[in-house]
């Protein structure tokens, strides 16, 4: 049972949690303008664990066909028959009823926008089929995270600073048309849409640096409206060095350390906004 796990963990790349759980948490702080109740991160957790499980489970399914003929993907759990279909839905329900029962627990808005949330982020892994701009869709699924952990400590949207959202929107579009350029040859021959797919790795590329400027910029404007002291701008600069990093790193003519890119500096750049979003609450109250 615990290998069973283990697999079904690696199937959805828990791990990566790291990337949307920050900016949950960013958005929860803010409206605390502190710390929130333990009470609220307890949901809060739960909530993002719930939703990231279920979205995931559910793209490893939808894509099951595409990854068993994609040479990258095909050892993952479900072409390789590690997981059973039942296992893996069995799993997508179960997260599903965690991030309802979550949000119930939370507040009434939070759950009444959670039919939505969850909606969208299943509905992103359809949306490669028919639309390039999938990449923009997913970094609207992951835009709700900070607006949910808001909502979670005050149950109203009044004062949120969406800019915050339009960043994790640009910032998710930046990062994911960058790891799209590894199946653009696949995604071509199987009839898939994405950016690379559709413009080629040169000029996917160049979008992926606009998407992360406008990133950069709404995040500058997140501390501006939500009057975060220099600890925040200092968080800023690590995450513009971050980026930068990113791009030096991987081209479209050498993908080899995506890995570095993708996984290392995102994690690093989520957890870094919102050390410096906490810090600086921490100085100022």
């Amino acid at each position: 049972m615990l290998k069973k796990i283990g697999i079904l963990l690696e199937m959805i790349k828990f791990k990566l949690t790291v990337f949307a759980m920050p900016f949950a948490f960013t958005g929860a702080f803010l409206a605390a303008r502190g710390l929130p109740t333990l009470r609220v991160i307890f949901w809060v957790v739960l909530a993002m664990v719930g939703a990231r499980t279920c979205a995931m489970g559910f793209n490893r399914i939808v894509d099951a066909r595409f990854d068993s003929a994609n040479p990258r993907t095909a050892g993952r759990a479900l072409p390789a028959g590690e997981v059973k279909m039942v296992e893996a839905w069995a799993m997508i329900i179960l997260a599903g009823v965690l991030f309802f029962v979550s949000c119930h627990q939370l507040n009434p808005l939070a759950m009444a926008i959670a039919p939505f949330a969850l909606s969208l982020t299943l509905l992103y892994s359809l949306t490669k089929r028919f639309t390039s701009f999938c990449h923009l869709i997913l970094g609207v699924a992951l835009a709700i995270s900070p607006l949910g952990g808001w909502v979670a400590v005050a149950g109203d949207l009044a004062r949120y600073p969406f800019v915050l959202s339009a960043g994790v929107l640009f910032w998710v579009a930046g990062f994911d048309t960058i790891y799209a350029c590894l199946d653009a040859d696949f995604d071509r021959q199987a009839g898939l849409f994405s950016l690379p797919a559709r413009l080629g790795r040169e000029k996917a590329f160049r979008l992926a640096v606009f998407f992360h400027a406008l990133a950069f910029l709404f995040f500058i404007l997140t501390g501006v409206q939500s009057q975060l002291n220099y600890i925040y701008y200092i968080g800023i600069v690590l995450t513009a060095g971050a980026l930068f990093y990113q791009h030096i790193i991987v081209n479209p003519r050498d993908l080899s350390r995506i890995n570095a890119a993708f996984f290392s500096m995102n994690g690093f750049i989520s957890l870094t906004l919102f050390a410096a979003t906490w810090l600086s609450l921490a100085i100022t109250h």
